[in-house]
């Protein structure tokens, strides 16, 4: 009588590499973490000292799991990260080089198949699968935190365009003469919407407006979206009207994003975000101003539900079971 092989179970690992700190978790077929664990991203250093430091932590996590698991593959979320080459292009704030090769070099250390993209498309694939956006089908996701992405789903998919690079929202211009931007460009959306972008909103209004306001005793640099958000809460003028410029600006934007994809939600998630109304009503409230009336009453602007230290990861597993999964190659 032979003894029938013990059936395995198939995981997924998910990796979400931010500008300061990467998250990395193993991930069952129900999004269920098994196991996770956060390292220092390493971008001031040579881009195979991250590689050997996540080589080490990914052993650390499958000793982990059950033994009867096996990861079949990994979803990665990474800055300027593209779908179809599998690098990065030139990244912000990484000394890895102008094209870093992640995909081939995850799948040489780890040993298993790999795919990455950007981190707003992580999230928007996270809210489809596990999130907000479960059964949706057209919606755009925007993140605000230090900068500002959006990841758009057409048709119950992502779009990448004829590069990999589609949907970076945060760099079309709200004014021409604007605020200089990162990128270089002047007037990029990013530079208004996003925490960056309030805290400069914050120090123009009490440069402009004799007001008396709790933020003057703040630094630029020790400001925080959280405490422009109390500031708002306790009746603060100048936080209040921060808010209210910041929602008039994304308002409009997300007006002329309609035209462009009819979508049935704009989710909005990131640090700012968690502001909730103080940011979302005035957001509304220009969007609609500035609808074409064939779309008004058919999209809504939601806050994203989720917002744990998971999100990341959760939205990696699902680029690796969209790939990896059964019946996938």
């Amino acid at each position: 009588m032979s003894l029938s092989k013990k059936a395995t179970t198939p995981v997924v690992l998910g990796m979400d590499i931010g500008g300061t700190q990467t998250k990395i978790g193993i991930v069952d077929t129900t999004g269920k973490v098994l196991s996770f664990d956060s390292f220092s991203s390493l971008g001031d250093q040579a881009f195979p000292n991250f590689v050997q430091q996540l080589q080490a932590k990914y052993q650390l996590l499958i000793a982990d799991i059950p033994k009867e698991c096996k990861v079949i593959g990994a979803g990665i979320g990474a800055p300027n990260a593209n779908i179809f080459n599998g690098c990065m292009e030139k990244p912000h704030n990484f000394n890895w080089g102008d094209l870093v090769p992640l995909v081939s070099s995850v799948e040489e250390t780890l040993g298993i198949q790999a795919k990455v993209t950007n981190d707003a498309n992580l999230f928007a694939l996270g809210e489809m699968t596990y999130g907000i956006a479960k059964g949706l089908k057209n919606f755009i996701v925007m993140t605000l935190g230090t900068g500002f992405g959006s990841g758009i789903v057409v048709d119950g998919k992502l779009v990448f365009g004829h590069d990999g690079m589609a949907g970076e929202m945060g760099h079309i211009n709200v004014n021409p003469n604007g605020r200089l931007c990162n990128c270089g460009l002047k007037g990029c959306l990013e530079t208004y919407a996003s925490v960056t972008g309030i805290k400069r909103t914050v120090f123009k209004l009490m440069a402009d407006l004799q007001v008396a306001s709790s933020l003057r005793s703040h630094s630029f640099e020790d400001l925080t979206g959280l405490m422009i958000a109390d500031a708002a809460l306790d009746g603060d003028p100048i936080a209040k009207r921060a808010f209210e410029y910041t929602g008039e600006i994304l308002g409009t934007k997300i007006a002329d994003a309609a035209a462009y994809f009819s979508p049935e939600a704009f989710i909005l998630g990131g640090g700012l975000a968690k502001a909730g109304d103080l940011l979302l009503l005035p957001t509304v409230k220009s969007m609609n101003e500035r609808l074409f009336k064939a779309y008004k009453g058919k999209m809504k602007v939601l806050i994203s539900g989720t917002g744990t230290k998971y999100d990341g990861v959760l939205g990696a597993a699902a680029l690796a079971w969209e790939h990896f999964g059964e019946g996938k190659s």
